[in-house]
């Protein structure tokens, strides 16, 4: 899909219309970022452009052609800026696990030298679509560990009627329970209320 920015530079040009080549259908750039000529002096400048599915970076040769960087936005773990007198530099951190992973390899990519403006508006792209996805994530990560866990649903009263054995393993199972749903708590993937009608749910089992 061919994007909605454009530049009155016939080189900025040039790159943009390579990354219009790399958008997928209904992918739409959103904004750009290009490195000041100041910080290219010994190579040709490089362009950094948020999309609606990705962050992207292409380099260009000093003969010709492109060499693009590709960061999906699930994968994107944090986003700095830091703004210098002459051009600002962007630092990504991206993981390298599947779709929703909070683990894994971490990768870092910088650019530096970026017109400051343009910089400022691909940080702010960054950092909405990170907020978005580390939700994503904790939300994943929460549904995993309560399934895990059978889901903290509420079973049956158990019938100790059978002997200390059965009865021990069933205050080990509630127990077990409760620690893993303060783990939860302590690392912030429940709330205090949702813990507390867990552990509520677990007492009334005794």
């Amino acid at each position: 899909m061919e994007s909605q920015i454009t530049s009155s530079e016939p080189s900025i040009r040039k790159a943009l219309s390579h990354l219009d080549s790399m958008l997928v259908p209904n992918e739409v750039a959103q904004c750009y970022a290009v490195q000041r000529r100041i910080f290219a002096l010994l190579h040709r400048r490089a362009l950094v452009a948020a999309t609606s599915g990705r962050l992207i970076g292409i380099s260009r040769g000093l003969i010709g052609g492109f060499t693009p960087v590709d960061i999906r936005w699930q994968d994107v773990k944090t986003a700095n800026v830091k703004a210098g007198i002459f051009g600002s530099d962007i630092t990504i951190t991206a993981l390298t696990q599947p779709d929703l992973a909070s683990g894994g390899t971490v990768r870092t990519f910088q650019f530096t030298g970026l017109r400051k403006a343009d910089a400022q508006a691909v940080y702010r792209a960054c950092q909405a679509q990170e907020q978005a996805w580390r939700e994503k994530r904790r939300l994943r990560e929460l549904e995993e560990l309560r399934a895990k866990s059978g889901g903290f649903q509420t079973s049956s009263p158990r019938d100790t009627s059978f002997g200390s054995d059965e009865a021990g393993s069933g205050k080990g199972d509630l127990t077990a329970r409760l620690k893993r749903a303060k783990e939860m708590l302590d690392s912030g993937l429940i709330s205090d209320s949702e813990y507390e009608t867990i552990k509520a749910r677990v007492i009334s089992e005794i």
